[in-house]
């Protein structure tokens, strides 16, 4: 016969591998409600980082991804970030035509997140479309 507390151990397992199960499922990819994504913000999950990047699209709170870090600290986070000269034609007209030309910006990956800096400070991050 089981123990009132090997019961109760076996009730929070069930119940917590239900809710992740149940969580994959409502929230797919690339939903930022999506465990993965989740995990990742908290930096408890590598997932796919061309990935995070397109999800945070729809994160209400993707600043707090970015601003305030340094350079390395967004490079540990990204993998990567690309400069204006790695930057497609499209990236790089948007930005000749902007209120930051003349400043200091990085590109999330390939993607359409730049990232304005102040010194070695992440300062906005800027999603360019439809310029």
């Amino acid at each position: 016969m089981r123990t009132p507390l090997a019961r109760a151990a076996a009730l929070v397992v069930a119940f917590s591998v239900a809710a992740v199960i149940v969580w994959t499922f409502t929230y797919p990819e690339p939903d930022p409600k999506n465990i993965k994504y989740v995990l990742w913000k908290h930096g408890l999950y590598g997932m796919d980082l061309d990935m995070a990047s397109d999800t945070m699209i729809g994160d209400a709170k993707r600043e707090m991804l970015v601003l305030g870090k340094t350079k390395v600290e967004l490079r540990e986070n990204f993998g990567y970030l690309s400069t204006l000269s790695e930057a497609s034609a499209y990236l790089r007209g948007c930005y000749e035509n902007s209120d930051w030309k003349g400043t200091d910006v990085l590109f999330i990956r390939k993607s359409p997140w730049m990232i304005v800096f102040s010194g070695d400070q992440a300062t906005k991050l800027i999603l360019i479309k439809g310029c």
